[in-house]
């Protein structure tokens, strides 16, 4: 097998590297399977916070730990996907013997080509240039879709979460430590919105523009003839909180936004002023004109 031509497919969770005659373990071809430790694989569920309503799908599955254990620990249900048929067979073997078949399945089939709209969280032990060529993907998912992966980033999206955990036995990329991220698919609010504000009983309106570098946002706010910058973030996906400095600010008075996004609307709470002065608003939305998402510098650099 060409390793350099075979890549994309090889490569899984369980961290396919080159073969070396004094580690070579059951694998495909060229490469050698490295299982993820078991304690890792706990920490990154744990991270991921999977329950019995969640769905995982499990890219690159190798004998099948991370998918059993968020089955039989957890109660989730979910598959893993690999193209290794030996490796398959050890990870079906897993979960008949671990009485968690009806949970836990696994497919023979590319990870790029998976379909993943069915998932709540995806695991991943991938290099970041499989992570890089998934994340478009990923970010199309529904908001609130988490994504933990162990040792690998996800270039300038940075998680949201991120544990270092000792492993004594781990001789695979930094030796004796294994690092855990977690990130969450945020809603897409880039662009043009119409604001209600509800103070004093009057709506009040106001236009925001938001722009967009995947949970990072900035943009500004406008009422009336005042103008003013703001800065934020999406968390847990469907959450929204977004704040202005009193210079410029409508009234003059520093504003911090918190809400929910739904699709093209969004609502919550703003806290209005200062110290002793704050006052509480509703505050409703509704979006008028979709924005691009900001192009990150490492899909900048890869251009």
């Amino acid at each position: 097998m060409n390793w350099m031509n075979q890549l994309p497919l090889v490569l899984g969770v369980s961290a396919l590297v080159l073969i070396a005659p004094a580690v070579a373990q059951e694998g495909r071809g060229d490469v050698v399977y490295v299982p993820t430790p078991q304690i890792v694989v706990d920490e990154m569920l744990t991270l991921a916070k999977i329950g019995p309503k969640d769905f995982l799908i499990d890219l690159g599955s190798g004998d099948g730990r991370i998918v059993v254990t968020a089955a039989k620990k957890f109660g989730a249900q979910g598959f893993g996907v690999d193209l290794d048929s030996y490796l398959l067979k050890l990870a079906n073997e897993s979960a008949k013997k671990e009485g968690v078949t009806e949970r836990a399945r696994f497919v023979e089939e590319n990870l790029f080509e998976t379909d993943l709209s069915k998932a709540t969280v995806i695991s991943s032990y991938l290099l970041p240039e499989m992570n890089l060529k998934l994340r478009p993907k990923i970010l199309a998912l529904k908001p609130g879709t988490r994504v933990v992966a162990h040792d690998y980033h996800m270039g300038d999206w940075y998680p949201d979460a991120q544990k270092d955990i000792p492993v004594p036995e781990k001789v695979v990329g930094t030796p004796g430590v294994s690092y855990i991220y977690l990130w969450v698919v945020p809603a897409r609010v880039a662009g043009r919105w119409t604001v209600q504000v509800d103070a004093a009983g009057k709506g009040a309106p106001y236009e925001i523009t938001f722009d967009q570098l995947f949970q990072i946002l900035e943009g500004s706010v406008r009422a009336g003839s005042d103008n003013v910058q703001l800065r934020g973030r999406v968390v847990n996906g469907d959450q929204i909180n977004f704040t202005t400095q009193p210079k410029g600010s409508p009234g003059g008075q520093r504003h911090e936004f918190t809400g929910r996004v739904n699709g093209d609307t969004m609502q919550g709470t703003v806290r209005i002023g200062e110290g002793n002065s704050v006052r509480q608003a509703n505050w409703t939305a509704s979006l008028t004109q979709r924005g691009e998402l900001k192009r990150a510098a490492d899909e900048v650099k890869a251009r």
